[in-house]
């Protein structure tokens, strides 16, 4: 097994520094796609060999340093009874938006173990197969309230805010839900072999610092401190568009913070205090002619020396047109420049 991801994690002297891309599994690539038009995202979702798969497919390809479970952060909230769907052109949709107390009311707090076996299952089988260690995750309470409050993605959050500036007391009723689904769900993904947990808060960079603190923030140090009970996995924050709530993340409880590409990551270092960090390339940097990607690539590295702990990635997901020889150029390089 190749650990050296997980040393980083918990600040080890490594070798050379990990890499890893988050959706490093799927629509960039070619191999994905020959799966994928054959069966839809959500059913994918649920078939574990097919999803053990896919998740294999950028670490025998490009030598990633971790493979993450190839899921969807909205699969718990389907499982809380929130009917989603998938639609071409627009992403997830929840046609039953959680407007009303009483729709809060209607969702349950499922067993994961009942409800998503097909993720536990996908975590075992990968953990026969992979050489280098698996990343489970699960969105963070606030970013899987967005969907459900506004019934999809969003670019003003009216709804979201609205409801917790107006209607606190059925905000909390709703994030108390989601916060206790996800800590069972990031619970039994550990219990099934998940040796690092992942946690996208996508949309945290949508508050003001103040309200970040009031409306995100507790719900994940909650699901942290259940963590923390029961296993010793490393855990990773990631609070995109975050720059403004570096001091805050840090009070999370996570080894690790990932870092967005709008602050440069060796400013962020001198913020996040006794936290290994992970990022923090633009995901568009990939479209670089090669010397100039590698360039960006070895200048990021020297400015992340200092950290506790430093695992390369991008700063928020692969999009799907990057070429995947762009992908090889950046891994190999961070090899290279690394130490490797």
């Amino acid at each position: 097994m190749n650990d050296t991801f997980l040393k980083a994690c918990r600040g080890e002297k490594t070798d050379y520094t990990p890499v890893w891309f988050m959706r490093q599994a799927g629509r960039y690539l070619p191999e994905y796609q020959a799966i994928r038009g054959k069966i839809s995202f959500l059913e994918l979702c649920k078939r574990p060999e097919l999803c053990t798969e896919v998740t294999l497919q950028p670490i025998d390809i490009f030598g990633f340093d971790a493979a993450i479970l190839f899921s969807d952060i909205l699969i718990a909230m389907e499982a809380m009874g929130s009917p989603l769907e998938f639609h071409e052109g627009r992403g997830p949709v929840f046609p039953e938006p959680i407007r009303s107390q009483a729709a809060v009311d209607k969702l349950i707090v499922p067993d994961p173990n009942e409800t998503m076996p097909f993720v536990m299952e996908t975590i075992k089988l990968l953990r026969k197969e992979l050489k280098v260690p698996l990343i489970g995750f699960s969105g963070a309470p606030f970013t899987l309230a967005t969907y459900l409050i506004e019934g999809g993605s969003s670019k003003v959050f009216l709804n979201t805010k609205r409801m917790a500036f107006q209607e606190p007391e059925m905000y909390h009723a709703l994030l108390s839900k989601i916060t206790e689904c996800t800590s069972l769900y990031l619970q039994a993904q550990a219990r099934a072999g998940a040796q690092a947990l992942q946690i996208f808060d996508s949309w945290a960079g949508i508050w003001a610092p103040c309200d970040f603190e009031r409306f995100a923030l507790p719900y994940v140090q909650s699901i942290i401190s259940d963590l923390r009970k029961m296993t010793d996995v490393p855990i990773i924050y990631f609070a995109n568009n975050g720059s403004t709530l570096i001091e805050h993340s840090c009070t999370a409880g996570a080894d690790v913070l990932g870092l967005d590409w709008r602050s440069n990551i060796g400013d962020a270092i001198k913020r996040v205090g006794n936290h290994a960090v992970q990022g923090n390339i633009d995901p568009i940097a990939l479209f670089l002619p090669k010397a100039e990607l590698e360039q960006r690539i070895k200048t990021l590295l020297e400015d992340a020396k200092d950290a506790k702990g430093h695992i390369f990635n991008l700063g928020h997901g692969i999009v799907p047109q990057t070429p995947p020889d762009q992908a090889r150029i950046a891994v190999d390089a961070v090899h290279r420049f690394s130490g490797r």
